[in-house]
């Protein structure tokens, strides 16, 4: 499996889910990805509940934590950066929103969620709160966060402005990707934001789209979008039982 103990400063470095139920979620995405679960740690100082580590083959893959009140179930991406107040300070200069936070997690973590310039959430993660030995790029394991946008120029300023994001145009593509120093680090898709809203989805790895939709259907899910062939990929999008949502991609051989 390919592993990380350590994300580069401006990298999504995480995924969790944040669900009203969060054992009911567990009984989901524990079948769906053959994920096990670490005994319960409460959640960052300031919220209140339980938070499930998630690990595959052992190492942690995600997690899923306990929505506030009224809340809807929800997947969050985070960008590590190297000091949550000053991030969102250039984020304020940039247009972005702080929305709850900073809150304190593990030994010297921060967390802070916040909206950029467009009106997206997305959250920060510092130090602790997004180190160890991540399992990511492999089967039943996160891939790719990827922006739908209805302000592909705004969104450029704000995620240049505030993670030296640079975004290149992929030919015949109906998306594009974001790089930082080279390397690609998410994917940006223009939306109208009604048939999609604007957010930042998860895509997790599989071995066989269809395979796992239909598995996903027997667990009580709901398929939004069917499998279908893309350029290189053949994907779908599942919602869970508690209305979070999840895009998979198998490639194709």
């Amino acid at each position: 499996m390919t592993s990380r103990d350590t994300y580069s400063i401006g990298v999504p470095c995480r995924v969790d889910t944040f669900q009203p139920d969060p054992r009911a979620a567990m009984d989901f995405y524990g079948p769906l990805f053959g994920w096990t679960f670490d005994d319960p740690t409460p959640m960052p100082a300031g919220l209140e509940g339980d938070y499930f580590a998630a690990r595959l083959g052992g190492r942690l893959v995600a997690g899923i934590g306990q929505a506030p009140p009224l809340s809807p179930a929800v997947w969050s991406t985070y960008v590590r950066v190297d000091d949550v107040a000053q991030t969102l300070a250039r984020a304020e200069q940039a247009g972005g929103t702080l929305l709850a936070g900073p809150f304190g997690a593990g030994s010297d973590g921060r967390l802070a969620v916040l909206a950029d310039a467009t009106g997206v959430p997305f959250c920060l993660c510092q130090d602790g709160a997004c180190d160890g030995d991540r399992v990511a790029n492999e089967p039943n394991s996160w891939a790719m966060s990827s922006l739908h946008t209805t302000d592909i120029e705004q969104a450029r300023a704000f995620y240049g402005a505030l993670f030296d994001w640079e975004l290149g145009s992929e030919p015949d593509a109906a998306f594009s990707l974001w790089r930082r120093a080279g390397e690609v680090v998410a994917v940006v898709t223009a939306t109208d934001g009604v048939a999609v809203p604007p957010h930042w989805s998860v895509n997790f790895a599989v071995r066989d789209a269809d395979f796992f939709a239909g598995h996903a259907v027997d667990l009580s899910g709901t398929l939004l979008m069917p499998p279908m062939s893309t350029p290189g990929f053949r994907s779908a999008v599942i919602r869970d039982p508690q209305g979070g949502f999840i895009a998979v991609s198998a490639p194709i051989s």
